[in-house]
């Protein structure tokens, strides 16, 4: 939808909006606000709305403060679940330094950045994410726990899926909000659940997913529920992921397609994952950001380890869909919810837009199971692993100067600092694991 800020004056009207939103996005993917009242909505919407960005996680020193928040008029939204009188809305914002330039730590304008790049090339990017989360108890204080009384599987439906009224609650709210949710399900692990919604261009998805985690942790705390996209909240259970299904079109026409291709893919699709291939050591820091993502990403879960692409096996990191024809994509395995969806989508976007450039081919497609192959097999026909823990991320990430540069210096030089601190703090903890193990025996 777009509009004019005369049509959201008026929309605010009379809607009895009373509290706007100001959204935007940290480096670390977490969402901050400032709300205003409708009565300086039209000074937000001349972007005169300023706040201290030194308190932003990784933005900016002290000394240069003072930033703006210029608010993208397309992505008004009323809260539905918010009061029907005096109503709530929002407003994703781009973050602009007093000069009145784009931030360069703004992760939404760093995904802008790389769309730009391609829009040049004349290629239209979209995104299709599958955003899995679990759905706990809280305790007695409102403090999430990771209990759960339901014993469901995938695709289970009530009385079994406990969470199914939850789930149903999120989803009209959402489609209230302008999503078109595609399918909504019970996931593998206990109280886990998936909500897909379509694809649509890499900005409007990034804004998408920052919204639906919004969505879904405000509706579970309505049904006594804590909803949580931490990647692996549980030991012995499949953790969460967020696959992401890349296309590219131009001129209205799904590039990747080549119907007289074996695996129905054009030499660019071709292209675009060997980029993605070349670059997915460094992407991995990007796509699973938190010691917890490499719980999930362990043999015996489903979740992909190894580097490689298959249009049949769902083993290897990239797999090709059946869908064919406008619906020809390259799904991504790896990332999980924790991650930055405007970083994200950057970094394989430019590793994709990269691989084109150099017409770079990617090896043979791997059509069994990588799992059970042996170790001297994976040698032979090439396929590596993604780092296996954080540190080993971080290290990779640093190598690789084409993926740090698509971020920028201030942004990768931050995260490299935080991370390793993270990896530290992680490093000297004693875990209720290591007791269990060793206290009884030494």
């Amino acid at each position: 939808m777009k509009y004019t800020k005369q049509q959201i004056l008026d929309m605010v009207e009379e809607e009895d909006v009373e509290f706007i939103r100001l959204q935007f996005t940290d480096i670390f993917g977490t969402l901050k606000n400032i709300a205003i009242t409708s009565s300086q909505l039209e000074k937000a919407l001349d972007n005169k709305c300023m706040f201290d960005g030194s308190f932003i996680e990784g933005f900016v020193r002290i000394e240069e403060s003072d930033m703006y928040l210029y608010p993208d008029l397309d992505t008004f939204e009323i809260f539905p679940w918010r009061p029907q009188q005096g109503k709530v809305a929002r407003l994703m914002c781009d973050v602009y330094t007093s000069c009145g330039k784009p931030f360069e730590g703004d992760p939404r304008y760093i995904l802008k950045k790389v769309l730009s790049e391609a829009e040049e090339m004349g290629y239209d990017l979209e995104v299709g994410p599958e955003c899995e989360f679990f759905l706990f108890h809280t305790d007695d204080y409102g403090n999430p726990t990771t209990k759960t009384h339901e014993k469901a599987g995938y695709f289970d439906l009530a009385p079994v899926d406990l969470g199914e009224n939850c789930r149903r609650d999120m989803v009209l709210n959402l489609e209230n909000m302008g999503f078109e949710i595609e399918s909504s399900h019970h996931e593998a692990a206990p109280a886990q659940h998936e909500i897909d919604f379509r694809y649509d261009n890499a900005l409007r998805t990034a804004d998408n997913i920052m919204t639906f985690k919004l969505a879904v942790k405000s509706i579970a705390k309505r049904h006594g529920l804590y909803a949580t996209f931490m990647p692996k909240p549980k030991c012995g259970v499949s953790g969460s992921g967020m696959h992401i299904n890349m296309s590219i079109s131009k001129n209205g026409k799904n590039i990747f397609e080549d119907k007289d291709d074996e695996f129905g893919l054009s030499m660019e699709a071709y292209y675009f994952i060997a980029g993605i291939m070349e670059h997915m050591k460094a992407i991995t820091l990007i796509s699973n950001p938190l010691i917890n993502s490499y719980k999930r990403l362990v043999p015996g879960y489903e979740a992909p380890i190894y580097i490689a692409w298959s249009a049949k096996s769902r083993s290897p990191l990239i797999r090709i869909p059946s869908a064919g024809g406008d619906g020809t994509r390259i799904e991504l395995r790896s990332p999980d919810p924790s991650a930055n969806p405007y970083l994200i989508m950057a970094v394989c976007l430019a590793a994709g837009l990269d691989g084109i450039k150099n017409k770079t081919k990617p090896p043979k497609s791997v059509d069994r199971n990588i799992f059970e192959m042996k170790p001297e097999e994976k040698k032979q026909l090439g396929i590596e692993s993604i780092p296996a823990d954080l540190y080993e991320a971080v290290k990779e990430f640093e190598k690789d100067a084409f993926i740090r540069n698509v971020l920028g210096m201030r942004v990768s030089d931050k995260i490299i600092e935080t991370k390793l601190k993270e990896w530290d703090d992680y490093r000297a903890q004693v875990t209720a694991w290591e007791l269990e193990e060793y206290l009884h025996k030494y």
